[in-house]
C-alpha cells in the first residue's frame, strides 16, 4: 500500500476526522475478561480445511467495531476474507477502544498468555491514540518496539499496521511520528502495512455520521487493501 503526501495534504480535516476511529472519547474500554472471550463477533464458518490458524488483532477501536453489528468488525470481517480464501484463520479480537501503545504493551502478556497455544499471527494496530492525544512519539516509538520485541523473541510473526500523524499537528510531531512504523518493521523483520486508514482518504462516505468511524463499506476497503499482506506472512505451511 503506498499513500502521496500530496493527497493528504490535500484533505487534511478529513484526515483529522478519519484518524479519530481509534479515539477514547467515543467508547469506553469494556470489562476486563480472558481474550478467548474478548470478541463476541464472529462470522459464519466457511468450508475450510486444515489446521485452525489463531491471529490475534490487538488494537484499539479501529478493531472494537464502534458503532457496527456484531460480524462487522475488522477483525471479524478479515477472517471471513481469509476463510473464503480456504485459510482456516480464527481471529481472536483484542482491541479495546481508546487503548494507547503503552496499554497494549502492558496487556500484551496476558493477551499471549490467555491463548492455549502460541498464535500463528498477531496484526497490531496501535499509536493513534497516542498521536491524537499528543503524547511523545518516542514513548509511542519505545512501547511499539517493546511489544515486536516480545513477540520476536516468542518466534510469533507480526502483522504492523502503520499510522502517520494528522497534518494539524505539525511538521515537527509528523517528523518524529510518522517513521516509527517503517523503522521498528525493518528492525523487527515484521510485514508493515504502511498507513492502515489510507483505503479512506478522500472518502466521507466510508466514515459514519459522527464523522469519525468508518462504516462497514470502510472497513471493507481496509480489509480489502491489507488481506494480502495478513495471507503472506502467515507460516509457510499454513498456505
Amino acid at each position: 500500500m503506498k499513500w502521496k503526501s500530496a493527497g493528504l495534504l490535500a484533505t487534511p480535516l478529513a484526515l483529522v476526522f478519519v484518524l479519530g476511529a481509534c479515539g477514547s472519547e467515543q467508547a469506553a474500554p469494556p470489562p476486563a475478561k480472558t481474550v478467548e472471550a474478548a470478541s463476541s463477533d464472529q462470522p459464519p464458518e466457511l468450508p475450510v480445511v486444515g489446521e485452525e490458524l489463531r491471529i490475534v488483532a490487538l488494537g484499539d477501536s479501529l478493531f472494537t467495531g464502534y458503532g457496527l453489528e456484531p460480524g462487522q468488525s475488522y477483525p471479524a470481517r478479515l477472517e471471513a476474507a481469509l476463510r473464503a480464501r480456504g485459510i482456516n484463520a480464527r481471529i481472536t479480537n483484542a482491541g479495546v477502544s481508546g487503548d494507547t501503545t503503552g496499554g497494549g504493551a502492558g496487556r500484551l502478556d496476558f493477551t499471549l498468555n490467555s491463548l492455549q497455544k502460541p498464535p500463528a499471527l498477531v496484526i497490531i494496530s496501535l499509536g493513534g491514540n497516542d498521536m491524537l492525544r499528543g503524547l511523545s512519539p518516542d514513548q509511542t516509538r519505545k512501547n511499539l518496539d517493546e511489544m515486536l520485541g516480545k513477540l520476536k523473541a516468542r518466534g510469533i510473526p507480526v502483522v504492523l499496521l502503520g499510522m502517520l500523524a494528522a497534518p494539524n499537528l505539525g511538521a515537527d510531531y509528523r517528523g518524529a511520528f510518522d517513521p516509527i512504523y517503517p523503522a521498528l518493521a525493518k528492525k523487527h523483520g515484521v510485514t508493515l502495512v504502511p498507513f492502515f486508514l489510507q483505503p479512506l482518504i478522500g472518502k466521507p462516505e466510508l466514515i459514519q455520521a459522527d464523522r469519525i468511524h468508518p462504516t462497514l463499506e470502510g472497513i471493507d476497503l481496509m480489509v480489502g487493501s491489507t488481506v494480502d499482506a495478513v495471507a503472506g506472512a502467515l507460516p509457510k505451511a499454513a498456505k
